[in-house]
């Protein structure tokens, strides 16, 4: 007898529908899965007999073929264990086979027939969503995680027995229901606080710039200036992430298989070591998977010590701190991951780290200076937005410093300015001055007379490219819309340039 049962995968970030073809027949006794499944998947026959024989059930002796449906897609994971023990359920007529056309089924089975949670739950239900399939049963832990989805109704189960009783009408369930406003009034754990870093008042003022329009920027010190500890606090002063942005990331983290909880409320922090792979910063594989930049995702992403990272490492950056999305082609198809996140860098001028510094003295040639800086490319340089310099404090000045400004009062000043550019690129495809297209910058940058001749001379002074110019114009457009102005002024020119002129430090590179 053959039953069918919808079920579903994940390729890259984005679900598919996958049906699960179960046909019982006379024959030998065997258990064939078909349709391009991994291991995992072809040792799903072990746990289903385990299951169904443990709940009380008997399993069929009979001939099994499992097909997953479409064949031509590698199916993977453990999340099928479910559907094809409900298929084979349907098949020796133990469930009703009307019932179980009327949801789809996720999960992993134990061997004692409870359920266990799988990776990759949120695609899969917006999947289902799009294609018209409103009920779903799934293991209980996966259960917030799918209800996040409007128009899907979420049942939540610990055993496969309780979803035999269920489908034959002796117990009774409801769908789980998520208050979504709630969720977003939910005060967000962040103990970090940029009053805790004293003095460093031109760092501050350049990452408050960054938040505001979305800037990516480096920061150069000695070792002990307090780079890292700016750095973890930047998320504080960043507009809460809308439920829309929540779901994307929470995608991401639900198919990487880091999902904390069932939802992302906090703006990622990605901070990977300098010894990591260039295809686990921009993902990869045989199949895909995310990389760092995509798990940054409407965050942040922080390389410290930025050029002992490969140069290889550095240079598949280009991408997507340009077109903010991953594309990675393989045999089986082309995938794009989403990686819109801030770039904050943070490097020391030298190899021993104390160049410029006016408390210690530097070891470092020339030579090495250029070959330690030289790692970082002049292409990546002109992706960063803002450069700034962030000078050592001597230890006993510390307990003369008072303690800085709160994170709350930068934010409120940021979410000001966010809020004027959401105004002004409402009917446009972007949100931040970091994201306008030249001739979004002829439109919106107006600058007055004497702001537009000391560009001019600094670009020719500097040689600016193409890329550094316009760069300077949309940093000097946040820095006016953090006074209110509609205008660019000379002050902000000047404070834009600067930024971008802190990269003395590469001289001779």
């Amino acid at each position: 007898m053959l039953s069918i049962v919808k079920s579903g995968g994940t390729l890259g970030v984005d679900g598919y529908v996958v049906d699960v073809e179960v046909n019982i027949s006379s024959g030998l006794p065997q258990f064939i899965t078909v349709g391009l499944p991994d291991t995992a998947v072809k040792e799903s026959r072990e746990r289903v007999k385990s299951a169904i024989s443990n709940i009380g059930l008997s399993f069929p002796i009979k001939k099994i073929v499992v097909n997953l449906a479409p064949a031509d897609v590698q199916k993977q994971g453990t999340l099928y264990d479910l559907p094809v023990a409900v298929g084979i359920l349907a098949g020796s007529n133990v469930v009703s086979s009307e019932n179980v056309k009327k949801y789809a089924f996720i999960g992993e089975l134990a061997l004692d027939g409870s359920l266990r949670a799988v990776k990759g739950i949120l695609p899969i239900i917006l999947k289902f969503r799009e294609e018209g399939i409103n009920k779903v049963i799934l293991p209980i832990e996966n259960g917030k995680e799918a209800a996040l989805v409007d128009g899907v109704e979420v049942y939540g189960f610990s055993s496969l027995k309780d979803i035999v009783s269920f489908l034959n009408g002796e117990i009774q369930k409801y769908p789980i229901s998520l208050d979504k406003d709630e969720l977003l009034s939910m005060d967000l754990d962040n103990n970090l606080d940029f009053a805790e870093v004293k003095g460093q008042h031109s760092v501050k003022r350049a990452l408050e710039i960054a938040a505001s329009g979305f800037h990516n920027v480096l920061m150069i010190g000695s070792p002990g200036s307090g780079k890292t500890m700016l750095a973890r606090r930047f998320t504080s002063i960043l507009p809460d992430m809308t439920f829309e942005e929540a779901i994307e990331t929470t995608k991401i983290h639900s198919v990487a298989g880091i999902l904390k909880g069932f939802i992302v409320r906090s703006r990622p922090f990605r901070s990977p070591h300098h010894t990591i792979s260039d295809i686990a910063l921009i993902g990869g594989g045989t199949y895909p998977k995310p990389g760092e930049v995509s798990l940054a995702h409407n965050g942040v992403l922080f390389l410290d010590e930025l050029p002992e990272f490969k140069r290889s490492v550095l240079e598949v950056l280009r991408q997507p701190l340009e077109d903010k999305v991953v594309s990675i082609s393989r045999a089986s198809g082309r995938f794009e991951f989403p990686a819109k996140f801030q770039f904050i860098a943070a490097a020391n001028p030298c190899p021993c780290g104390y160049k410029n510094d006016s408390h210690k003295e530097c070891t470092c040639t020339p030579k090495e200076v250029k070959r330690y800086l030289g790692k970082i490319s002049g292409p990546l340089l002109d992706r960063i937005d803002i450069l700034t310099y962030v000078s050592s404090v001597k230890p006993q000045e510390l307990s003369s410093m008072s303690y800085g400004e709160s994170s709350k009062d930068i934010k409120q000043r940021v979410l000001k300015a966010v809020d004027i550019q959401r105004d002004r690129y409402k009917d446009l495809p972007i949100n931040f001055n970091s994201e306008m297209t030249p001739s979004m910058i002829d439109r919106f940058v107006n600058l007055d007379l004497d702001a537009e001749n000391i560009l001019n001379m600094a670009s020719k002074k500097y040689n600016f490219t193409a890329r550094t110019f316009h760069r300077v114009l949309k940093v000097a457009r946040t820095i006016a819309d953090l006074d209110t102005s509609d205008k660019i002024k000379t002050q902000h020119i000047i404070e834009a340039i600067n930024f971008k002129l802190s990269q003395e430090v590469f001289d001779g590179i």
